[in-house]
């Protein structure tokens, strides 16, 4: 019993002392940058940019966004969008599509997601699920013109879709998904999101199984960084926590999360999308049993959906069709 009793410590201590060997040293490493994604953005055009204003969450933090009213009234029918942007982004990055949006007639509010931009420190959130309370606390506070549209890009649109398929799906009337992150384990998933990301899968693994003991101590840890350029990771956000990447995204069971969906929702994504692979995405809710129409843009990348002017066009009549759509049942 006494030689079980060391082999079971000596297991124990072996086990341990990877585990923290795994938190200290098998964060993630810098992917170099990929050009596919930061190019497109040095050549956007800012005139018009509106200044930031805020809102007050939960917690008393001062939350960041743009408002783009719409330019004209003629149909208010319209309501307004909100826009949420991709990993490591913040709303500048969406001025074009929210420009876009306005000039078609629709009250348009890009976020700067907390943990991004002026939301906060970058890279990190207080807990998982936080997101979820700072969108409600952004309608509550600034309570956009009905019907409302949550329309997300990248990581944004899986963050969309986690909302459209949770208990707070009510917020909005209707969901657009902008080559949405599905899942590292769906099909729509490239290995290291085409070059975007360097996951610290050790550090990562070993964080999850900790949080299943209840342990969320390491959570504020850096798990994920992204192929910036060097001169923009000052200006954006280079990494981010346990609690940010596992918030920002759809929740772990994808599948779940597409088959409680109970809005209008569409997705749409550019045919030569170098981060995520679009030829899946249609099988993906298929699967799930869900009818989301999926259309696919000739010629557009990942960055190109959000600044090209056909794409930005294909995206003002998607939302268009999802408004004639109605509301839910």
């Amino acid at each position: 019993m006494k030689i079980a009793a060391g082999v079971i410590l000596v297991i124990g201590l072996v086990l341990a002392s990877a585990l923290v060997m795994a938190l200290i040293f098998g964060g993630p490493s810098q992917p170099p940058a990929m050009a596919g994604i930061n190019e497109p953005f040095k050549n956007l055009d800012y005139s018009g940019l509106p200044e930031l204003d805020s809102y007050q969450a939960r917690d008393g933090s001062q939350l960041a966004y743009r408002h783009y009213p719409a330019e004209t009234r003629d149909d208010a029918s319209n309501g307004s969008v909100v826009l949420l942007h991709g990993s490591s982004a913040d709303s500048r990055s969406l001025h074009p599509l929210a420009t876009a949006y306005a000039e078609a007639g629709f009250s348009a509010y890009a976020l700067d997601v907390r943990g991004h931009g002026d939301s906060g420190p970058r890279g990190d959130i207080a807990y998982i699920g936080q997101l979820e309370d700072d969108l409600e606390d952004f309608v509550d506070a600034v309570n956009p013109d009905t019907p409302r549209t949550l329309t997300g890009f990248s990581a944004g649109g899986g963050f969309a879709l986690r909302i459209a398929g949770s208990e707070r799906s009510d917020l909005f009337a209707h969901y657009l998904l902008l080559s949405p992150f599905i899942s590292q384990e769906a099909p729509t998933h490239r290995p290291d999101t085409g070059g975007w990301t360097q996951v610290g899968i050790p550090r990562y693994i070993s964080i999850a199984l900790l949080n299943q003991l209840g342990i969320s101590a390491f959570n504020h840890l850096p798990v994920v960084r992204f192929a910036l350029a060097e001169d923009a990771r000052g200006l954006l956000t280079p990494a981010y926590s346990f609690r940010l990447a596992q918030n920002y995204r759809p929740r772990a069971d994808y599948r779940a999360t597409i088959q409680a969906i109970d809005h209008p929702t569409r997705l749409i994504a550019g045919r030569d999308d170098q981060v995520l692979d679009p030829t899946h995405f249609e099988t993906v809710f298929q699967h799930a049993s869900r009818d989301v129409p999926v259309t696919l843009l000739p010629g557009i990348g990942h960055v190109g959906l959000v600044v090209k002017s056909d794409a930005l066009q294909a995206i003002i009549t998607e939302t268009r069709h999802l408004l004639d759509t109605g509301p839910a049942e």
